[in-house]
């Protein structure tokens, strides 16, 4: 995507936060008080009204907000074939709290088949108008990380390479169904990279059996077989999250431990980098980043609360990150989604939308 005006430089993670209608209509279809269809409506309408409201804060790059999913991550993974959603035994472990218990095990070969969100992608660019419709679905990386080797059945895969060549492919075949309706923008939303880089959850990674670095290399191939003879015309941006539940965090740390192999070596078009706090670390990384290749969009306003950022403390970070890779290679957008998953984070729709005016306003100013 060519991002030659100032308005391409304000971007959007992804998710927002779910309207009452819509957590109303979840509980009443939970109940049997109303039907699929009737959420599917009820959703159809908040979505026009968060695009209007994207629109209106001056983006050129709008998404669906997420609100027809409960999660970011396995509502995708539960419309893969050979996929099996099931409850865990406990939830993810956030700073100081839980998710719900959740997870997901390959039970069948995979596969991409008629995925529901290529109808949610359809919708969303037939409302989008001159605005580029991007569509956002978790990195292959995810799928594995999350349960590891123990939820991968070893009678359909026995060779853990095998595995990861039909989990390339199946990406292969989602960016070309994407593509094939109509997507130009696809976003993948990763948390794995930011574990890489914490001491904390790499030793967490050892004690399960698996190598953090033997691991980075591995998504690394991944992801470029994924991507490998992708259309010239479709740009995909990598997220590196560090996790985002009701305003709390996973993992911590800068991203020195994988920056030669992710900026250096994977062939993504836009990094998206969460730079909101001191857990971030610095810009120096960023000297990885492909020359002139790739775009790096620096997450530096929070999603984590309402607090609104001064303008002038953002544009110094602007400023100092340009040391180590061009300013014409840089965008801005809030650091990760607002709602990754239904529950939200503890701000305001208002405080939210501040916030995005607050993203444009700085892109005018800076380019």
């Amino acid at each position: 995507m060519q991002r030659d005006s100032a308005q391409l430089r304000a971007e959007v993670v992804g998710s927002f936060l779910r309207p009452a209608a819509i957590k109303q209509a979840r509980e009443q279809l939970q109940k049997g008080e109303i039907d699929a269809s009737t959420l599917r409506g009820i959703e159809d309408q908040a979505i026009r009204e968060v695009v209007a409201h994207q629109r209106a804060c001056g983006l050129k790059v709008v998404t669906d907000g997420e609100f027809r999913r409960a999660w970011w991550h396995f509502d995708f993974f539960d419309g893969l074939e050979g996929v099996e959603r099931y409850e865990s035994e406990q939830g993810i472990q956030f700073n100081g709290v839980q998710t719900k218990a959740h997870g997901i095990r390959v039970i069948g070969k995979l596969g991409f088949g008629n995925h529901p969100m290529l109808e949610h992608f359809r919708f969303l660019q037939s409302i989008s108008g001159d605005a580029v419709a991007k569509m956002t679905i978790p990195s292959p990386s995810v799928m594995h990380f999350r349960g590891g080797r123990k939820t991968i059945d070893a009678n359909v895969y026995p060779d853990i390479n095998d595995y990861f060549d039909d989990l390339a492919q199946v990406y292969r075949d989602a960016i070309k169904a994407f593509y094939d309706a109509g997507c130009r923008y696809l976003q993948l939303d990763d948390t794995v990279w930011a574990y890489l880089c914490s001491e904390d959850q790499k030793s967490q990674i050892r004690e399960r059996g698996d190598n953090p670095d033997e691991l980075a290399h591995i998504y690394a191939q991944v992801l470029n077989k994924a991507i490998e003879g992708k259309p010239d015309d479709l740009t995909i941006g990598l997220h590196v999250c560090r996790g985002n539940f009701r305003s709390t965090w996973i993992s911590e740390g800068g991203y020195e431990p994988v920056a030669e192999i992710l900026f250096g070596t994977v062939n993504i078009d836009a990094f998206f980098l969460e730079y909101d706090n001191e857990r971030s670390g610095g810009f120096e990384p960023l000297r990885f980043i492909k020359p002139g290749k790739q775009q790096v969009v620096l997450g530096l306003i929070t999603t984590k609360n309402g607090e609104l950022e001064k303008a002038e403390t953002v544009k110094k970070r602007i400023a100092e990150a340009s040391r180590f890779v061009s300013l014409d290679q840089i965008c801005l957008s809030p650091q990760c989604g607002f709602a990754s998953t239904e529950e939200g984070n503890s701000l305001t729709e208002e405080q939210q939308w501040a916030k995005l005016r607050l993203v444009v306003d700085i892109a005018k100013d800076v380019w």
